[in-house]
């Protein structure tokens, strides 16, 4: 445990932003997850709408620094991808 004010402070600051980097990331992966699942599913509606809640969700971690802008960009393009090849079946 830190002796000076200002590392103990830091201490602090660095478990709460950890805390709460944890539910967020947390909070994205379900998205994700459950647009995926919507998406093997066969309702092209539901999956469309759990698509756009996974891409804001991802674009919210990005600006975050959560998750790198690449990696959102990739999860965003396979989400649709399978999105598209959902719709194109149907």
């Amino acid at each position: 445990m830190p002796n000076i004010k200002s590392a103990v402070k830091r201490v602090k600051t660095n478990e709460k932003r950890r805390a709460l980097n944890a539910s967020q990331k947390s909070a994205l992966r379900t998205a994700v997850k459950a647009a995926d699942v919507a998406i093997a599913g066969t309702d092209a509606e539901a999956a469309q709408t759990a698509l756009v809640t996974a891409t804001k969700k991802l674009d919210k971690a990005v600006t975050k620094g959560l998750i790198h802008k690449n990696a959102a960009a990739r999860k965003k393009s396979r989400l649709a991808k399978k999105l598209n090849a959902l719709s194109a079946q149907a």
